[in-house]
């Protein structure tokens, strides 16, 4: 029995040894194609559809990876790169459309394969990486294969930091004139309807969502500015 034992545990030990070292691999990957793939914000859509193998490995991956061997940081940076990363492969396999919006179901009916499950990408943002990591800047980390998204950006979201790129990706984000756009002379703001969509998000966070903008804002908006939204452009991300 005791024998038996020791056999097991060895087991247990090697299969984390050898899980450890896949996770890592699918970052490295990961930030590997963001940097081949991303300029200025935009996706090479057509170079991806000419040579599709590292994306399509990318996708593979992340239909094996099970985030039960994986901690929180793992995992948290698992869903961010796997719904950018599956946005991205659903654009080359719809044909690279338009816009998203012109792939009926892009969003809520296209299934892929997640941790050995079938979702969408709706129930991959909705239903597994907000609710376990319920952060409200993950929404300037999520980047839905539209220009009106916050931007993409040329690497992979690591464990290692994680809470540093997420940082820094939503001061970038809301600095960015064209996603906040200030008028001061007008004494209004436009802003995105992501705050509209998302607004108990970032409510939970902020008395206002002006409140919760300001946190990352070098130059703050007035607290009682007028705020209204612009219409989200939902035109594909490509690189021309």
């Amino acid at each position: 029995m005791k024998r038996l034992f020791l056999v097991l545990l060895c087991v247990f030990i090697v299969s984390a040894i050898h899980a450890q070292p896949a996770v890592n691999t699918f970052f490295k990957e990961a930030d590997t194609f963001f940097a081949e793939n991303i300029t200025n914000k935009l996706v090479d859509y057509r170079g991806i559809q000419k040579e599709p193998a590292e994306l399509n490995q990318l996708v593979r991956t992340i239909a094996r990876m099970s985030i039960d061997k994986m901690n929180p940081d793992q995992e948290k940076a698992f869903y961010i790169n796997s719904y950018n990363l599956l946005t991205i492969h659903s654009i080359i396999e719809n044909g690279i459309p338009d816009s998203p919006l012109d792939v009926e179901g892009f969003f809520d009916k296209q299934k892929h394969t997640v941790d050995g499950g079938r979702v969408t990408l709706d129930k991959l943002e909705k239903e597994m990486l907000f609710p376990a990591f319920p952060d409200a800047r993950v929404h300037f980390v999520l980047v839905c294969a539209a220009k009106g998204c916050p931007p993409i950006r040329p690497y992979a979201y690591v464990p290692e930091n994680l809470d540093e790129q997420i940082h820094k990706a939503t001061i970038n984000t809301l600095n960015y004139d064209y996603f906040i756009r200030h008028k001061p002379e007008q004494g209004k703001v436009l802003i995105s309807e992501i705050f509209k969509w998302y607004k108990s998000d970032f409510l939970a966070k902020a008395e206002s969502v002006v409140a919760y903008i300001n946190q990352y804002r070098n130059k703050k908006l007035d607290d009682d500015v007028e705020v209204d939204f612009y219409s989200y452009d939902w035109s594909l991300n490509i690189m021309e």
